[in-house]
This record gives C-alpha cells, structure tokens and sequence, in this order.
C-alpha cells in the first residue's frame, strides 16, 4: 500500500498536540494525584488511568471535528480542542473523586488545563499556518442544478484557502463534455438529480477526484437504509422513523433523570432570571407558545419572556430577527446571548412532551407556511421534539428551512444513544460560537429564492 507523504506528515502534526495533552495530564497525575490517594495505585493502575483519560480525549476531539485543520478556522481549532481536553479533564477529576471518596485538590489539575491551553494556543496557529504555506488550495470544479451560489459560501466560511473554484458549470455543460472536469482534484455537486449524478460521480471515481455532494431530501432518507441480502441479490430497506424499544425506555429515562438534575442545579438562577425579567417591565416572566411535536401533537412550549408583553398582539406568527429585533427587552438580550431563555423547556421534557434531542419545534402557523413550498417538511414530526438537534449543532439560527429539514432527517434516519451524545457534547461547542444565534431576514421570511422553492417541492424522492 502507498502511503500519501502530505498526509501522512499531517497525522505527525496533529499526533504532536495529541501526545503533548495526553503527556501534561499524565505529569499531572504522576506528580500529585498517584500519590495522593487513600489508595494508591501500582504502576498498571496508573496507566490504565492515563489510558482512560487519552480514549475520552479523542473521543472528544472526534465529536468535535478538533484536528481538522484544513477545514476549520483559528477560533474553532482552539474552542474544540480546548473543550475536548477540558471535559476530558473534569471527567477524570470526578473518577478520581468518587475512587478517593474526599474531594481531590483540583489546583494541580487547574494548572495543567492552564499549560494545555497555553500549548493549544501555540499549536493551532502554527500548524494551521503551517498547513496553507505548505498546502496549495484544492482546484475544484462546481457542478450544480438549482442552487449555483456554491462559491459564495466558500469564501463566506473561508474556505477558500483550502479550495481554488476553477470553474462553476451547470450539470447540463458537464453532461455534454465532462472533460471539463479535469482541470479538478475535487468537484462539488451541488444539488443535483441522482440519475445526472450519477453519471458525474462514477467519472470522477474513475479519475480518483475527490467529490463533495450535497444531497438531495432522497439521499437524506437513503442514509438511514439498512442493508439486507435476500432473492441472491443486495437489497436496502428504507422506512420511517422506527427507534427500537430498548433506545426509546433509555431515552426518556435520561430525559427524566436530567431535566430533574436540571431543575434542581438552575432553581437559584432561574429564580434570579424571573425577578430581573419582572423588574425590567412588571410584565410576565414566562412566554407559553403553540409548538408542534411528535404527529403534529401541539403543547405549550415555556421559555422565559424575552420580548415585549403582546409582541405579537395584531396576531401575526413572525421570526425573529435576532439582535436586530426591537421587540426584544434589556434583559431578554442577555438571556437570549446566554440561551438561558430555554431553561423552562427543562420542564418540557420532563413531562413528556419534548426530548433533550431531537427536532426544533415549529410553530403551527410557520410550518403551515413552509410545508406550502416544502411539503415534505412535515416529515420532521415522525420524531419527539427536542431541546437541541443536528439543525441546531450543524446549521445556524438562519439556516433554510430546507436545510434544516435535510439536517433533521438525517437524525430521524440513525437515531441512536450513541448520535444522541454525539450531539448533546456538540451542542456544548456551539453555546461558546455566537454566530449560531445569528438573526433571520425577515424581508425573504427564511423560505429562499422562490423558484427554487417550487423546484424542490416535487424532490420527495430523488
């Protein structure tokens, strides 16, 4: 087997901060915590120890997409990473707790998570400078159908250092002559039917071009096929949202079980939220609003107040507009910045109406508006609505409607203990990244470009 030099030295540098995070902790331990306990363990203990906390480390750093430095920025380089070794930190710290049974010194684990920073801090702007003075962009050709602002959003994220456009075509020029494909390493589809595609992956396949697709509703539903050999042939199975029993009585046990640890942990700053909410305007402190959830079941979803009482009064369903709304208190600004608004939904899940993952609720009347020009988009009640969810983790606040519909049913297609920690842990990235709370237009009411809104409304299946 060949071995790619470039990536190859790439692993060096990212197994680099790896070993050097791993190291720190296990000076840490060595140098006062093996010591330190009621009892002590042998050499072996001790390096099943290290062994612990270097699993939940790249765990973590998995979860987060840490080492990717190619494709993530600066700032999201050092979050991830500082995140990952920082849970990793404080999970270890409580083992060593309740093993001890007397709370540990935690000074000695605090300067450790200071010198990891520090070498976080270090590494990722060297290697990230590193990787683009050594690493030409990736000459790419954009193959697309309907949606043809694809390079927008390449340098909007700032990917363009990582990929150079070469040419942007429509799938019909590419059909007709798909040697203009070779001037590219990686081509992006952006959009496209599955029998054009299909035509356009297996030629880039044979080519060795990396492809980059985005799907299509079809291809989301597809993802969740389980695959079976019956009649002497492969076959997939596709259905609905079908969760087995032992995933849906773990589920709401842990619903349960934390909304009551929630509760109780946020009394004393809820009970603080109210009184600043009460004191700003003398209005209500909570806000109760039609959302839908399993089945189209609609409940009243509780949030603290973070606008003005009768913000809605003509009666019309409206999306906020983020910092830019008016309509938003002194307070409800702060409690919107922080996401402590969502705190009441703890009681929520606790009776049953919604579940820590799964969906963002909708309300009636905005669904209504969409399912106009998405109709599948009421395939995201098969699922119990949630707290937080795949729309929430990977989109923004201003994510399209469809976008979040793909992101939504890509949880319904693999629903999982496993996919729900996934995205519970990825959910604590995003509370430190504040364009995730980035407002909505109101002037194009989320729902895109209008003739590609009447395209899609027939892509139920491909």
């Amino acid at each position: 087997m060949r071995i790619n030099k470039r990536d190859f030295v790439i692993r060096i540098v990212k197994l680099i901060h790896l070993a050097l995070i791993i190291a720190s902790y296990a000076v840490c331990w060595y140098a006062y915590y093996a010591d330190n306990l009621l009892h002590p363990y042998y050499r072996k203990g001790n390096w099943v120890i290290i062994a612990i906390f270097a699993v939940v480390y790249v765990f973590l750093t998995r979860i987060y997409e840490a080492y990717m430095i190619s494709l993530n920025r600066i700032p999201e380089t050092i979050l991830s990473l500082t995140l990952s070794f920082l849970i990793a930190d404080g999970f270890m710290f409580i083992i060593t707790w309740l093993v001890n049974k007397l709370f540990p010194n935690v000074l000695p684990l605090l300067i450790t998570a200071l010198i990891q920073t520090v070498i976080t801090l270090i590494w990722s702007f060297a290697s990230t400078t590193w990787f683009f003075k050594t690493h030409k962009p990736t000459d790419c050709v954009i193959v697309y159908d309907e949606f043809k602002d694809f390079e927008q959003l390449i340098y909007d994220y700032g990917y363009d250092k990582k990929f150079n456009v070469k040419n942007i075509i429509t799938v019909d020029e590419c059909l007709s002559d798909l040697d203009l494909l070779n001037e590219a390493e990686a081509v992006f589809l952006s959009d496209i039917h599955s029998h054009e595609r299909n035509f356009i992956l297996k030629r880039c396949i044979m080519n060795n071009k990396t492809v980059y697709v985005i799907p299509r509703l079809g291809d989301v539903i597809m993802s969740g096929a389980k695959s079976m050999h019956i009649f002497h042939m492969p076959l997939l199975r596709v259905s609905g949202y079908t969760p087995g029993i032992e995933y849906m009585i773990v589920k709401r046990t842990l619903d349960v079980i934390f909304s009551l640890l929630g509760l109780i942990i946020s009394s004393p700053l809820m009970l603080i939220i109210a009184l600043a909410i009460k004191l700003n305007d003398k209005g209500e402190v909570f806000y109760k609003q039609v959302r839908l959830t399993k089945d189209g079941k609609r409940f009243e979803l509780i949030k603290f107040r973070s606008m003005i009482v009768d913000a809605e009064d003509d009666g019309v369903a409206r999306l906020s507009l983020g910092e830019n709304d008016d309509r938003i208190t002194k307070v409800g600004r702060v409690i919107r910045k922080l996401r402590l608004d969502e705190l009441p939904q703890l009681v929520n899940v606790l009776r049953g109406e919604m579940t820590f993952i799964g969906p963002r609720p909708e309300r009636p009347e905005i669904a209504e508006m969409y399912e106009k020009v998405i109709p599948e988009f009421s395939l995201r009640l098969q699922a119990k609505a949630g707290l937080t969810g795949y729309a929430q983790v990977y989109g923004k606040y201003n994510t399209t409607p469809y976008n979040k519909l793909q992101m939504d049913l890509q949880y319904i297609a693999n629903p999982s203990i496993f996919e729900d920690l996934r995205i519970f842990l990825a959910t604590v990235k995003i509370l430190f990244m504040p364009e995730s709370t980035d407002g909505i237009n109101e002037g194009i009411t989320a729902l895109e470009n209008e003739e590609v809104q009447n395209n899609r409304e027939t892509d139920i299946i491909f």
